[in-house]
Protein backbone atom coordinates (compact mmCIF):
# COMPACT_ATOMS: atom_id res chain seq x y z
CA UNK A 1 0.00 0.00 0.00
CA UNK A 2 2.94 2.35 0.56
CA UNK A 3 3.70 2.25 -3.17
CA UNK A 4 0.26 3.56 -4.11
CA UNK A 5 0.13 6.02 -1.21
CA UNK A 6 3.40 7.60 -2.35
CA UNK A 7 2.07 8.21 -5.85
CA UNK A 8 -1.05 9.95 -4.47
CA UNK A 9 0.63 13.35 -4.21
CA UNK A 10 -1.22 16.64 -3.76
CA UNK A 11 -2.59 18.16 -6.97
CA UNK A 12 -0.42 21.24 -6.65
CA UNK A 13 2.82 19.27 -6.38
CA UNK A 14 3.80 18.65 -10.00
CA UNK A 15 7.32 17.46 -9.27
CA UNK A 16 7.05 14.95 -6.40
CA UNK A 17 6.01 11.97 -8.57
CA UNK A 18 9.41 12.06 -10.30
CA UNK A 19 11.63 12.45 -7.22
CA UNK A 20 12.69 8.78 -6.91
CA UNK A 21 14.02 8.54 -10.45
CA UNK A 22 17.67 9.63 -10.26
CA UNK A 23 19.17 8.98 -13.70
CA UNK A 24 22.89 8.73 -14.37
CA UNK A 25 24.53 9.17 -17.76
CA UNK A 26 22.74 6.10 -19.12
CA UNK A 27 19.42 7.36 -17.82
CA UNK A 28 20.09 10.72 -19.48
CA UNK A 29 20.26 8.96 -22.85
CA UNK A 30 17.11 7.02 -22.03
CA UNK A 31 15.29 10.30 -21.38
CA UNK A 32 16.68 11.65 -24.65
CA UNK A 33 15.33 8.59 -26.45
CA UNK A 34 11.86 9.13 -25.01
CA UNK A 35 12.09 12.80 -25.96
CA UNK A 36 12.78 11.74 -29.56
CA UNK A 37 9.73 9.48 -29.42
CA UNK A 38 7.76 12.48 -28.20
CA UNK A 39 9.17 14.61 -31.03
CA UNK A 40 7.92 12.07 -33.57
CA UNK A 41 4.47 12.03 -31.96
CA UNK A 42 4.47 15.84 -31.94
CA UNK A 43 5.40 15.98 -35.63
CA UNK A 44 2.58 13.58 -36.49
CA UNK A 45 0.12 15.60 -34.42
CA UNK A 46 1.17 18.85 -36.09
CA UNK A 47 0.87 17.26 -39.54
CA UNK A 48 -2.65 16.06 -38.73
CA UNK A 49 -3.58 19.47 -37.32
CA UNK A 50 -2.25 21.16 -40.47
CA UNK A 51 -4.10 18.75 -42.73
CA UNK A 52 -7.39 19.45 -40.94
CA UNK A 53 -7.14 23.20 -40.35
CA UNK A 54 -4.75 24.32 -43.10
CA UNK A 55 -1.12 25.38 -43.35
CA UNK A 56 -1.60 28.81 -41.80
CA UNK A 57 -3.34 27.44 -38.71
CA UNK A 58 -0.74 24.67 -38.49
CA UNK A 59 2.07 27.21 -38.33
CA UNK A 60 0.27 29.55 -35.93
CA UNK A 61 -1.36 27.11 -33.53
CA UNK A 62 0.05 23.63 -34.16
CA UNK A 63 2.98 24.19 -31.81
CA UNK A 64 0.59 24.88 -28.93
CA UNK A 65 -0.45 21.23 -29.14
CA UNK A 66 2.69 19.55 -30.42
CA UNK A 67 5.25 21.14 -28.07
CA UNK A 68 3.82 19.78 -24.78
CA UNK A 69 3.19 16.40 -26.44
CA UNK A 70 6.93 16.06 -27.09
CA UNK A 71 7.61 15.89 -23.34
CA UNK A 72 4.81 13.49 -22.42
CA UNK A 73 6.77 10.24 -23.11
CA UNK A 74 9.80 11.19 -20.92
CA UNK A 75 7.48 12.46 -18.19
CA UNK A 76 5.48 9.23 -18.16
CA UNK A 77 8.66 7.14 -18.18
CA UNK A 78 10.20 9.15 -15.32
CA UNK A 79 7.03 8.89 -13.26
CA UNK A 80 6.79 5.12 -13.71
CA UNK A 81 10.49 4.65 -12.96
CA UNK A 82 10.14 6.86 -9.87
CA UNK A 83 7.12 4.89 -8.69
CA UNK A 84 9.08 1.63 -8.90
CA UNK A 85 11.85 3.09 -6.75
CA UNK A 86 9.80 4.56 -3.90
CA UNK A 87 10.09 1.48 -1.69
CA UNK A 88 13.84 0.93 -1.89
CA UNK A 89 15.61 4.08 -3.17
CA UNK A 90 16.28 7.53 -1.74
CA UNK A 91 14.51 10.28 -3.63
CA UNK A 92 15.73 13.82 -4.26
CA UNK A 93 13.30 16.70 -4.54
CA UNK A 94 13.20 18.42 -7.92
CA UNK A 95 12.30 21.78 -6.42
CA UNK A 96 13.88 23.09 -3.22
CA UNK A 97 14.19 26.51 -1.62
CA UNK A 98 17.71 27.06 -0.29
CA UNK A 99 18.16 30.82 -0.64
CA UNK A 100 19.74 31.84 2.68
CA UNK A 101 21.38 34.25 3.29
CA UNK A 102 20.21 35.96 0.08
CA UNK A 103 16.48 35.39 0.48
CA UNK A 104 14.00 34.30 -2.19
CA UNK A 105 13.15 37.71 -3.66
CA UNK A 106 16.75 39.00 -3.91
CA UNK A 107 17.76 35.66 -5.43
CA UNK A 108 15.00 35.95 -8.02
CA UNK A 109 15.97 39.51 -8.95
CA UNK A 110 19.65 38.58 -9.15
CA UNK A 111 19.09 35.60 -11.45
CA UNK A 112 16.93 37.66 -13.81
CA UNK A 113 19.73 40.22 -14.01
CA UNK A 114 22.33 37.49 -14.54
CA UNK A 115 20.25 35.82 -17.25
CA UNK A 116 19.81 39.01 -19.26
CA UNK A 117 23.51 39.80 -18.91
CA UNK A 118 24.48 36.28 -20.01
CA UNK A 119 22.11 36.45 -22.98
CA UNK A 120 23.83 39.61 -24.17
CA UNK A 121 27.30 38.10 -23.71
CA UNK A 122 26.35 34.91 -25.59
CA UNK A 123 25.61 37.04 -28.65
CA UNK A 124 29.37 37.52 -29.08
CA UNK A 125 29.75 33.79 -29.72
CA UNK A 126 26.83 33.37 -32.11
CA UNK A 127 27.76 36.50 -34.09
CA UNK A 128 30.86 34.73 -35.48
CA UNK A 129 28.80 31.87 -36.91
CA UNK A 130 27.88 31.84 -40.61
CA UNK A 131 24.46 33.25 -41.52
CA UNK A 132 21.53 31.18 -40.33
CA UNK A 133 19.84 29.14 -43.08
CA UNK A 134 16.74 30.86 -44.40
CA UNK A 135 14.41 28.02 -43.45
CA UNK A 136 15.66 28.03 -39.85
CA UNK A 137 15.48 31.81 -39.60
CA UNK A 138 11.90 31.68 -40.82
CA UNK A 139 11.01 28.92 -38.35
CA UNK A 140 12.44 30.90 -35.43
CA UNK A 141 10.63 34.03 -36.57
CA UNK A 142 7.38 32.10 -36.31
CA UNK A 143 8.18 31.48 -32.64
CA UNK A 144 8.96 35.12 -31.84
CA UNK A 145 7.10 37.23 -34.40
CA UNK A 146 3.73 35.52 -34.82
CA UNK A 147 0.63 36.07 -32.69
CA UNK A 148 1.82 37.43 -29.36
CA UNK A 149 -0.31 35.22 -27.11
CA UNK A 150 0.64 32.05 -29.03
CA UNK A 151 4.33 32.94 -28.94
CA UNK A 152 4.11 33.80 -25.24
CA UNK A 153 2.55 30.47 -24.31
CA UNK A 154 5.04 28.43 -26.34
CA UNK A 155 8.23 30.42 -25.74
CA UNK A 156 7.74 31.92 -22.28
CA UNK A 157 5.54 29.34 -20.52
CA UNK A 158 5.86 25.90 -22.12
CA UNK A 159 9.61 26.02 -22.89
CA UNK A 160 10.75 27.12 -19.39
CA UNK A 161 8.49 24.61 -17.65
CA UNK A 162 9.13 21.49 -19.74
CA UNK A 163 12.79 22.10 -20.59
CA UNK A 164 13.75 22.95 -17.02
CA UNK A 165 11.89 19.92 -15.73
CA UNK A 166 13.92 17.77 -18.10
CA UNK A 167 17.36 19.43 -18.16
CA UNK A 168 17.71 20.57 -14.55
CA UNK A 169 15.00 18.71 -12.63
CA UNK A 170 15.73 15.30 -14.12
CA UNK A 171 19.12 15.30 -15.88
CA UNK A 172 21.19 17.59 -13.63
CA UNK A 173 19.55 16.42 -10.38
CA UNK A 174 20.16 12.86 -11.50
CA UNK A 175 23.79 13.39 -12.50
CA UNK A 176 24.50 15.11 -9.19
CA UNK A 177 22.93 12.40 -7.00
CA UNK A 178 23.18 9.16 -8.98
CA UNK A 179 25.46 6.62 -7.31
CA UNK A 180 27.73 4.56 -9.53
CA UNK A 181 28.29 0.85 -8.89
CA UNK A 182 31.28 1.70 -6.67
CA UNK A 183 29.21 4.18 -4.64
CA UNK A 184 30.87 7.28 -6.08
CA UNK A 185 29.09 10.25 -7.64
CA UNK A 186 29.90 12.60 -10.49
CA UNK A 187 31.75 15.81 -9.67
CA UNK A 188 29.31 18.75 -9.66
CA UNK A 189 31.18 20.74 -12.31
CA UNK A 190 31.01 17.82 -14.72
CA UNK A 191 27.34 17.28 -13.98
CA UNK A 192 26.60 20.95 -14.69
CA UNK A 193 28.56 20.93 -17.96
CA UNK A 194 27.05 17.62 -19.12
CA UNK A 195 23.51 18.79 -18.40
CA UNK A 196 24.25 22.04 -20.27
CA UNK A 197 25.47 20.01 -23.26
CA UNK A 198 22.22 18.03 -23.11
CA UNK A 199 20.29 21.31 -23.02
CA UNK A 200 22.26 22.58 -26.02
CA UNK A 201 21.81 19.35 -27.97
CA UNK A 202 18.01 19.33 -27.79
CA UNK A 203 17.97 22.72 -29.57
CA UNK A 204 19.39 20.93 -32.64
CA UNK A 205 21.20 23.87 -34.26
CA UNK A 206 24.38 25.81 -33.36
CA UNK A 207 22.69 29.23 -33.47
CA UNK A 208 20.57 28.21 -30.48
CA UNK A 209 22.84 25.51 -29.02
CA UNK A 210 25.78 27.81 -28.22
CA UNK A 211 23.79 30.30 -26.11
CA UNK A 212 21.80 27.36 -24.68
CA UNK A 213 25.05 25.76 -23.47
CA UNK A 214 26.29 28.98 -21.88
CA UNK A 215 22.95 29.68 -20.23
CA UNK A 216 22.64 26.02 -19.27
CA UNK A 217 25.90 26.24 -17.30
CA UNK A 218 24.56 29.28 -15.41
CA UNK A 219 21.16 27.70 -14.82
CA UNK A 220 22.93 24.57 -13.63
CA UNK A 221 25.14 26.50 -11.21
CA UNK A 222 22.10 28.24 -9.70
CA UNK A 223 20.27 24.91 -9.42
CA UNK A 224 23.26 23.28 -7.75
CA UNK A 225 23.49 26.08 -5.18
CA UNK A 226 19.75 26.47 -4.45
CA UNK A 227 18.06 23.27 -5.62
CA UNK A 228 15.28 25.54 -6.89
CA UNK A 229 13.67 24.44 -10.14
CA UNK A 230 11.28 27.37 -9.98
CA UNK A 231 14.28 29.71 -9.95
CA UNK A 232 15.76 28.20 -13.11
CA UNK A 233 12.32 28.31 -14.72
CA UNK A 234 12.25 32.02 -13.90
CA UNK A 235 15.67 32.45 -15.53
CA UNK A 236 14.51 30.57 -18.61
CA UNK A 237 11.34 32.68 -18.68
CA UNK A 238 13.39 35.91 -18.49
CA UNK A 239 15.66 34.86 -21.36
CA UNK A 240 12.86 33.70 -23.64
CA UNK A 241 10.59 36.63 -22.88
CA UNK A 242 13.39 39.07 -23.68
CA UNK A 243 13.90 37.31 -27.03
CA UNK A 244 10.16 37.43 -27.63
CA UNK A 245 9.96 41.13 -26.80
CA UNK A 246 12.88 41.92 -29.10
CA UNK A 247 11.31 39.84 -31.86
CA UNK A 248 8.22 42.06 -31.71
CA UNK A 249 10.31 45.26 -31.76
CA UNK A 250 10.72 46.81 -35.22
CA UNK A 251 14.40 47.60 -34.66
CA UNK A 252 15.28 43.95 -33.97
CA UNK A 253 12.95 42.08 -36.34
CA UNK A 254 15.60 41.58 -39.04
CA UNK A 255 18.68 41.71 -36.79
CA UNK A 256 20.79 38.59 -36.29
CA UNK A 257 23.06 40.12 -33.65
CA UNK A 258 23.24 43.10 -31.33
CA UNK A 259 26.02 44.30 -33.63
CA UNK A 260 23.35 44.94 -36.26
CA UNK A 261 21.69 47.58 -34.10
CA UNK A 262 24.38 49.13 -31.88
CA UNK A 263 27.91 50.43 -32.68
CA UNK A 264 30.90 48.20 -31.98
CA UNK A 265 32.19 50.45 -29.22
CA UNK A 266 28.93 50.35 -27.30
CA UNK A 267 28.69 46.62 -27.97
CA UNK A 268 32.13 46.02 -26.43
CA UNK A 269 31.29 48.20 -23.43
CA UNK A 270 28.02 46.34 -22.97
CA UNK A 271 29.84 43.01 -23.10
CA UNK A 272 32.25 44.10 -20.35
CA UNK A 273 29.48 45.49 -18.15
CA UNK A 274 27.30 42.40 -18.58
CA UNK A 275 30.28 40.15 -17.87
CA UNK A 276 30.93 42.00 -14.62
CA UNK A 277 27.25 41.79 -13.64
CA UNK A 278 27.23 38.07 -14.32
CA UNK A 279 30.38 37.48 -12.28
CA UNK A 280 29.03 39.53 -9.37
CA UNK A 281 25.76 37.59 -9.29
CA UNK A 282 27.49 34.22 -9.41
CA UNK A 283 29.78 35.31 -6.58
CA UNK A 284 26.72 36.35 -4.56
CA UNK A 285 25.31 32.82 -4.93
CA UNK A 286 28.52 31.39 -3.48
CA UNK A 287 27.26 32.68 -0.13
CA UNK A 288 24.58 29.97 -0.15
CA UNK A 289 25.88 27.03 1.85
CA UNK A 290 25.66 23.55 0.36
CA UNK A 291 25.54 20.56 2.73
CA UNK A 292 27.44 18.20 0.41
CA UNK A 293 29.36 18.60 -2.86
CA UNK A 294 26.22 17.34 -4.62
CA UNK A 295 24.33 20.55 -3.85
CA UNK A 296 21.01 21.47 -2.31
CA UNK A 297 18.57 18.80 -3.46
CA UNK A 298 16.78 17.59 -0.33
CA UNK A 299 16.67 13.84 0.21
CA UNK A 300 13.37 11.97 0.52
CA UNK A 301 13.74 8.59 2.24
CA UNK A 302 12.32 5.42 0.75
CA UNK A 303 9.23 3.98 2.45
Amino acid sequence: MAFFRKLRTPDYDLFAPHAWYVPGVGGMFVLLGWLLVGAILAAVLQAVFTAIFGAEAGVEYGTLLSYPVMFIPPMIFARLASGRNTLFETGYKLDNAHFAPLGALPAALLVILATLAAAFCSDAFTSVLPPMPEWLAEALKQLTQGKVWVNFLCVSIFAPFFEEWLCRGMVLRGLLNHRRADGSRMRPEWAIVLSALFFAFIHLNPWQAIPAFLLGCIFGYVYWRTGSLRLTMLMHFANNTMALALGHTALFKDAESWLDVIPKGWYAAGFVVCGCILAAVLLAFRKIAIPTPQGNCDEIPAE
